[in-house]
């Protein structure tokens, strides 16, 4: 059942064309909430037509249309039959809960995004060349360990202080912040336990044309 922190009525405005319900259809679900929180359990459409400019017939045709759709139900209550909107009210959370997804989605994609085009445009600044496709794939990567755009520049300006122009020596002073970062928090670091964890990664990066296209630079 749809939670009470959201409010049926806002989401049903906001998705009732998309749910292909008539403006006619959206007034009886209205009126139907109405009288049920008015302590109308059980709302025909005779009831309905008395409270609405709607004809009897034409409410008929209506619940009808919310039955088959599986927008509206009547359920047994004990001794009694009660109409409900929780079928249409769960459609409506279901539909929610896409929709937030995506935009959040969405947001994480576009903001994963401008990281990389801010690390792309460092880095080649900073390097004064084009990146390759493997450096390219090395520091989204990077991004999706977790290491933030300004603290992987910060790592490249760092390895180019020291004389260090390769990926690798990048990747180095990475390892060694987050190692330093979990010490200063918890004492130890699990980045040990970690690399022989995933010795088959470490063999992969290692075959890299990029780790050896600088190997100079780390031996300096």
């Amino acid at each position: 059942m749809i939670t009470e922190a959201i409010d049926f009525r806002f989401l049903l405005l906001e998705n009732y064309k998309k749910m292909k319900i008539s403006e006619n259809e959206l007034a009886v679900i209205f009126m139907i909430d109405h009288l049920t929180s008015q302590g109308n359990p059980f709302v025909t459409g005779d009831i309905l037509s008395l409270k609405m400019t709607l004809n009897h017939k034409d409410i008929d045709v209506i619940l009808n249309g919310l039955l088959t759709r599986g927008f509206i139900e009547y359920v047994s209550q004990g001794h009694k039959t009660v109409t409900s909107l929780n079928p249409l009210k769960e459609k409506l959370f279901r539909e929610f809960q896409m929709t937030t997804s995506f935009e959040q989605a969405q947001q994480n994609s576009k903001q994963v995004n401008d990281m990389l085009q801010n690390v792309f445009g460092e880095f080649e600044k900073l390097l004064s060349r084009p990146l390759t496709q493997v450096e390219f794939s090395r520091i989204r990567e990077w991004i999706s360990y977790g290491y933030s755009d300004e603290l992987i520049i910060n790592a490249l300006k760092e390895a180019l202080s020291k004389g260090k122009k390769s990926l690798r020596s990048v990747d180095k002073i990475l390892l060694s912040w987050a190692e330093r970062d979990d010490i200063e928090k918890d004492g130890y670091t699990s980045l040990n336990n970690e690399s022989d964890m995933n010795l088959e990664e470490t063999i992969r990066i290692a075959k890299t044309p990029w780790l050896d296209q600088f190997d100079d630079d780390d031996k300096k």
